[in-house]
Formats: structure tokens, sequence, C-alpha cells
């Protein structure tokens, strides 16, 4: 009996396996042993799937640990275990748990050299928007500009295309329009999973502070804030044996923000704690010393409070000049769900003052789909440039792409205006936009740039033969824009995407700026006084627009 379970094993071995050996065990249990050649082990995804584990283990040591949603019945796309990092030092094995052994996944597997195996050419993908090339993104994380580079670092799950897993992915830029694929630059450890954070330039050297957030055996995340350097212009980090450098009691506790304060010769920190921000200060981004906090019935208190950015921004003409705090909050966002709200006020070191009543809100973007919006360090020209996270929490994990999800928006320039008794912030496209221009065209493609001169009461209407439309209306007399995506395409994969959205224009719009990228419309005042960013999925590309009471010129972009 005990030699025909053995031969049964056997067989199911080279039956399931192929190339790679699978051995079946009890209890949902599997173990992939790979072949000595090829870098890659291609694991089969199903989305609907629960999760399984992955577990890399090298000389009987656990070496790698991810949630994965390994295919059962079919499978939807492929991602990649890099088995590299683990070659040459000792009996590679590969263990799936909480998969039954008969799942599609086991049959499916492959493993080669070929890094774009089985890339799918979606039609959402964008053009000139940055994306992750496999997988799930969120957060733009650790910005910062040096060499000629623009690093953008993110909230990256390279095993699905869901919320989970959570890595910093890494892409690099010259131009922030064509980015390269960097790999990832700092994975999960014994504190836990790799959450936001930032970097900053120290002499030359690249601080990374992100937030390890740790499960707990009761429930919940232990999340403490961690360093990492790197000597190689951020290509690969070291973590800091003494880690974590900053802890607290409170759960939400996340996403610092570091940056060099010349006024008092010392690092200022801003992180998320709860509901509002705290602010410490240090000598040597190791040892931080606790200054004040920030929030307390100020703003919107809708959710919970994340992803701050605070720093110093000029306008020359009006001779004014303020710090800007940056406050993400999901949910509370103005139409539902996630965005990205600010306070105008100073700033001296220690503790930060906003000039505005409590009850006053301010929202940097009025689309459904701006989050995250955090500012490069150490940007050209003393610039203050951003990205934001081009998705919104209430449907992100259900968008219809499949082997990646999410994008980053176009890079911003920020300053400041006056309205009023109010100072605000001003959002315009960075310089970067215009230089890929291309040639005007009679209709809209797929990846264009729109302007608009306006009139008293403006509309615009994208559409396809499909009859899906999207329409925009500016109105002076109410000092008003708004953008109606409920016809605009696939809107059934959510309740909460079909919306109409309306920003304040805080007077007159004379022009208007309009980015189209097939999944994504963006739109400006071209005097920086209104952004609005909102998601589309037509069946195709809308290539027809009618304007009244106003004239378009459309630019091909050129990417």
């Amino acid at each position: 009996m005990k030699r025909c379970f053995m031969t049964m094993v056997a067989v199911m071995t080279l039956t399931m396996a192929g190339a790679q050996t699978v051995t079946p065990q009890a209890c949902e249990q599997s173990i992939v042993t790979p072949k000595a050649t090829g870098r890659y082990l291609w694991l089969p995804i199903q989305e609907s799937a629960p999760e399984g584990k992955v577990q890399v283990i090298v000389n009987g040591m656990l070496q790698m640990e991810q949630n994965v949603r390994m295919a059962r019945e079919q499978v939807d796309y492929y991602v990649a275990l890099d088995l590299q990092p683990y070659r040459g030092k000792g009996a590679l094995k590969v263990c799936v748990q909480n998969v039954p052994t008969g799942s599609v996944c086991f049959k499916k597997l492959v493993q080669n050299n070929d890094a774009d195996f089985a890339l799918i050419d979606e039609k959402f993908r964008p053009l000139y928007h940055h994306t992750p090339k496999r997988g799930w993104m969120n957060d733009p994380n650790g910005m910062f500009y040096k060499d000629g580079v623009w690093n953008l670092y993110y909230q990256y799950n390279p095993y699905g295309s869901m919320w989970g897993n959570m890595h910093w992915g890494h892409s690099t830029s010259t131009d922030l329009i064509h980015w390269k694929d960097e790999g990832v630059a700092l994975a999960p450890d014994a504190w836990g999973t790799m959450f936001s954070g930032s970097c900053v330039l120290d002499k030359g050297t690249v601080v990374a502070m992100y937030t390890a957030s740790r499960p707990t055996p009761f429930g919940g995340d232990v999340q403490a804030q961690c360093i990492a350097f790197s000597n190689d212009g951020g290509k690969t980090f070291k973590k800091y044996e003494g880690n974590p450098v900053l802890t607290a009691e409170d759960k939400d506790f996340r996403d610092p923000r570091p940056f060099w304060n010349e006024d008092i010769k010392a690092w200022n920190l801003i992180l998320a704690a709860g509901q509002e921000m705290r602010i410490y200060s240090s000598k040597d981004l190791k040892d931080w010393k606790y200054e004040s906090s920030f929030g307390k019935e100020y703003g919107n208190h809708g959710g919970v409070w994340e992803c701050p950015d605070l720093f110093e921004i000029k306008n020359e003409k009006l001779n004014i000049k303020n710090w800007v705090l940056i406050c993400n909050i999901n949910p509370g966002g103005p139409f539902g769900g996630s965005a990205t709200q600010y306070f105008v006020g100073q700033f001296d070191g220690h503790k930060f003052t906003c000039e505005s009543k409590p009850e006053v809100t301010k929202w940097l973007d009025y689309g459904k789909d701006h989050y995250a919006t955090v500012s490069f360090y150490n940007a050209l020209d003393n610039r203050r440039t951003v990205l934001a996270w081009m998705s919104n929490w209430q449907y992100a994990n259900q968008v219809p792409t499949k082997q990646f999800r999410s994008a980053n928006s176009i890079p911003r320039d920020l300053g400041l205006f006056r309205c009023g008794e109010e100072t605000y912030v001003s959002v315009v496209p960075s310089k970067e936009m215009t230089a890929v221009r291309g040639a005007k065209v009679k209709n809209p493609t797929e990846a264009c740039e729109i302007v608009i001169d306006t009139k008293s009461m403006t509309e615009i209407v994208l559409s396809n033969t499909k009859g899906e439309q999207v329409t925009m209306r500016y109105d002076a007399g109410k000092q008003t824009f708004t953008m109606d995506r409920t016809k605009s395409g696939d809107v059934s994969f959510s309740e909460a995407f079909p919306c109409v959205t309306e920003a304040p224009t805080y007077g007159t719009i004379k022009q208007l700026r309009l980015f189209i990228d097939r999944c994504s419309i963006e739109a400006f005042d071209t005097e920086g006084k209104m952004a609005m960013t909102n998601l589309v999925f037509p069946s195709e590309p809308y290539n027809s627009i009618k304007v009244k009471g106003g004239k378009a010129t459309i630019y091909q972009i050129e990417n």
C-alpha cells in the first residue's frame, strides 16, 4: 500500500508538472521545485479566486511569503516570481498553500527568462501616464530629482492587480513623461510590508523613510517608521539595522514625509496619525523629537488622514509666501471616496498655523480620481512638482483593466493665488506636458490635449460612435465647471463610478486645457484656479467633439 501511494504521487508529479516538479500534499498544500534554468516562475492568476500563500524556501528556511490569487478554474493573467535572488544559495522550493491540488494553476506554471512573457496589450493602458508594467499600484512614494533623473516609487503589489503585498516599485524618467521600470526597490521584511513614505537627499545619499505595517495575531496592524539608505542614486537600498526609528501606540501611524528645514538647521517630519498630522524634528533622521500636531477641528474629517506633505510656496507677483500642508483623506472626498485637501498657513519648524477658519475645506482637485498627491524632493528650478494616484478607493480594485491597475496623473506644478480673503493653491500641468504637444488634428484621438477658449457659458461634449459621451460645462455666472461621466462608457463595475463632479472656478476661466489618455480626462484652468481628474472607460476612443460657446484646438500628444 505504501509503495502504491508513493507511485501515485510520482505519477501526479510528472503529470501535473511538465517542466517543474509539483508535489501535492495534504491540506491544500503543494511543493513546486523550479527548474535549474529560467529566472522567472510565472504564476497563473485568477482574480475571483481566494488568496493562497506562496512561500520561497531555501535550505528549509523561509525567505519570502506573499498572498497570491492562484488560478483555480481559469487563468486571467500571469505574474512573475523572480527566482534570481535565491539561486546558488541551496535547495530552492516554492510552497503553495490554501490552493486545491487539482487547480489549473499547477498545470499552467511556466518558467523562462522572458520578462515580457504573456504581457497583455490592454486597451485602457494609458499612453503618456505612468503605469506599472504588471500588478497593482496606488500611492506615489519617495519621489525625488537627482542628476537629471526623476525618481518615482509607488505602492506596489507584484503578485496581482488588486491591493496587497505592499512593496515599493520604482520607475525613473528624464522628462516626467516617459518612464523606465526599475523593478522592486523595497520589499517586505520582519517589520512588515512597505507602506507609503518619502525620500530625501543627505550629502549625496538617498534616504528613504517609510512605514512598515506588520500584522498582529490579535487583528489589525502595527505601523512604525523605518529608514533605508542608497548610495547608487536610489536603485538599491540597505535598510537601517536600528529600525524602526519612530513608533507610537496609534493604530493609524504612517506615511512619513521628512524634509530639510534650513530655518532651524534640522530635519522636519510630518506624518499622519488617525485624523491629525504630527510634526517632528531631528538632526540625523534617526532620533526624532515630537514638536506639535495639527488637524483637530480643521477641514474635512470624513475619513482617515493620510499621505501628508508640507512645503513653502512663493508667488513673486503677488508678493506672498505661505506654507502648504497637503492632507489626503479617505473617505470624505467632495464626491465620495478618497480625495486631496490642503491647508495654507505658516510654519516655523515647530508648529503649523492655518490661516483659514477651521470650517474651511480646500480641495486640490475636484474630480473623483485624484488621491495621495505628494511632491518631488529637490525638484528642478525650485518647482513644487506633484503626482497623484489616479483612482478612488471606492472602486480601485474593480476598474476594468486586467494585468495592471492604476496610473499616475500627469505631472503638475503648484503655486498660490488669492480670491477674496483666502489664499489657494494653483494647479497647472508641468511644462513637460507642453513639450510633448504634436501636430494639430481635426478630431480627438485616444491621446491628445484639447485647448478650449471659453465664453461665459461653454459646453463641451466628447463622444464616440457607440453613443458614449462625456459632457463638460463652464458657467461663468455660477463660477463652476462640471464634468458628467454617467454615459462615458463602462460604468457597471461600481455604483460609485457614474457621477457628475463640480468645481468652483474662483473667478473667470478664459481657457481650459483637457488631457485625454485612453481611460482618463484631466481638466485645468490655464491659470491654475481649477483642476478636475476623472477616469473613463469607453468601448472605443472618443473621436468627436462639439463645443457650444467656445473654440477648440486639438493637439496630438507624441509619446
